[in-house]
């Protein structure tokens, strides 16, 4: 637990937050003060370049299975008291008793910068001009360029009834790279990016721009020269790291408290049954240091953990916030995550991932005898309640008889999310994560999360195309 100076009195705020929760489940103060910068460089020149600041605080009273929320972008005494009284509102003559508050932690997965602050205005326009000036030296073909650097710094505090106090600095970065190339009047693009909870410093480093920018240019490349994906029912190959944005939505959004002590969730009241293939074991890990995903603790101040959801096939558990826990007699598992101090708490996702298995990537590739090597996705939906999921590929390849025919154009993949884990039959030993570029929504929040997944073969999907 960090010492920190909050702009009111800290005793103050706590005591009105316990006379709030007096009879109440949970309740807590959320802090935030955050500033963001994005810039873009589009088409040879700087197109636009923003900074935000923002500040408030969310005040919540927890009473069974009601919440009561209320928020402000004042941090004064007199906005947290009228706060404490809409939101205690929510225990109507409910009488509880409070929760067990989470556990203060000196653990820190990153360090309290502010990207904002370093390197200068300057320095980051001229980076996003050389990036535009490389890439179109670097391929004749080249007729646009689009160049994107953001940073952010959120300075949190959390609250609690009993005196506890949760202090953390996240920072946040990211740089993409958007490439389109021009072959006898065809035009084809793609991108790539990388960040994480760091400085600037290691993304743009020349030698990191100089990858991405390069990686984009070769999927654009790719694509200049791809046909018309197949349809059908067929074995499809899924690529090591950000390909497991599929896994992320089809499967982990459905293993989330929420929708399982609703029941609305394809898993709901299975912990213990087989749920998919043997060797696949599916992993949320907060604790992976500066990762996009990582949190040192979550919105409520709990710290966040390896959370093991499936192991072998086997359902094990979900991820949960203190409240829906407490209504499933479950233990909070870090994953209370909020958008901002004016939004709600829920359950999410931080790095979700499958862990690697034995089997050589190479040959995972060549025991297709007729289907699709997806190798990078765009983006894609799921319904939680069906376990039905739809995805676009933005890389992929046609393979016959273990050979790669050709790349193939708008590939999706459509499936169920539980059949397509039983479905499972080969996992590489390659396992690797994403680039730190991923971004979950559920009921219009969003949160910065990690993927992460090895090769890995499933033997039947739906995959649409032009047939």
């Amino acid at each position: 637990m960090l010492e920190n100076d909050l702009p009111f009195d800290r005793q103050a705020a706590t005591s009105i937050l316990a006379d709030a929760c007096d009879g109440a489940d949970d309740g807590d103060i959320f802090v935030q003060r955050a500033r963001s910068e994005h810039f873009l460089f589009d088409d040879g020149r700087l197109k636009s370049a923003s900074y935000d600041t923002s500040q408030g605080f969310g005040l919540r009273v927890i009473a069974g299975e009601a919440s009561g929320n209320a928020h402000a972008g004042e941090l004064t005494i007199e906005a947290i008291r009228r706060a404490a009284e809409t939101a205690s509102a929510a225990k109507r003559g409910y009488k509880g008793s409070l929760d067990v508050s989470p556990q203060p932690t000196n653990r820190r997965l990153y360090a309290p910068i502010d990207p904002t602050e370093a390197p200068g205005f300057g320095v980051k326009t001229d980076l996003m001009a050389e990036i535009d000036a490389w890439v179109r030296a670097k391929d004749p073909r080249v007729v646009q360029v689009s160049v994107s650097l953001a940073g952010s710094r959120e300075e949190i505090d959390v609250l609690r009834p009993g005196g506890d106090a949760f202090h953390d600095v996240r920072p946040l970065v990211r740089l993409n790279v958007s490439v389109t190339l021009e072959k006898d009047g065809r035009r084809e693009s793609a991108s790539a990016g990388a960040g994480g909870r760091a400085a600037y410093d290691e993304w743009i480093a020349p030698s990191r721009w100089k990858a991405l920018a390069e990686r984009a240019i070769r999927k654009a490349e790719i694509n200049l020269e791809s046909i018309p994906a197949p349809a059908g029912e067929m074995e499809v190959v899924l690529g090591p790291g950000w390909p497991a944005v599929l896994l992320h939505e089809a499967v982990g959004h459905g293993l989330e408290g929420d929708f399982n002590r609703k029941q609305t969730s394809v898993y709901s009241g299975r912990i213990g049954e087989q749920v998919a293939a043997k060797g696949v074991t599916v992993i949320d890990d907060g604790t992976i240091d500066a990762r996009r995903g990582s949190l040192s603790f979550d919105d409520e101040g709990t710290p966040t953990q390896r959370t093991v959801l499936i192991e072998d096939g086997i359902l094990k558990g979900y991820m949960q916030d203190r409240q829906n826990a407490r209504l499933m007699g479950m233990s909070p598992t870090g994953n209370g995550r909020r958008e901002s101090y004016d939004a709600g708490i829920m359950p999410r996702m931080t790095n979700t991932v499958m862990l690697g298995g034995q089997d050589d990537p190479d040959e995972i590739v060549k025991s297709i005898k007729r289907g699709i090597w997806a190798v990078d996705f765009g983006g894609g939906q799921v319904d939680i309640t069906s376990g039905n999921f739809v995805f676009q590929c933005t890389e992929a390849y046609l393979v016959e008889n273990g050979k790669i025919v050709a790349p193939v154009k708008n590939a999706t993949l459509i499936g169920h999310g539980p059949t397509a884990l039983n479905k499972v039959s080969m996992i590489g030993n390659d396992f690797a994560m994403d680039d730190g570029i991923g971004t979950c929504g559920k009921a219009g929040q969003s949160v910065p999360v990690g993927v992460g997944q090895p090769t890995l073969k499933v033997d039947s999907l739906t995959v649409g195309g032009a047939g």
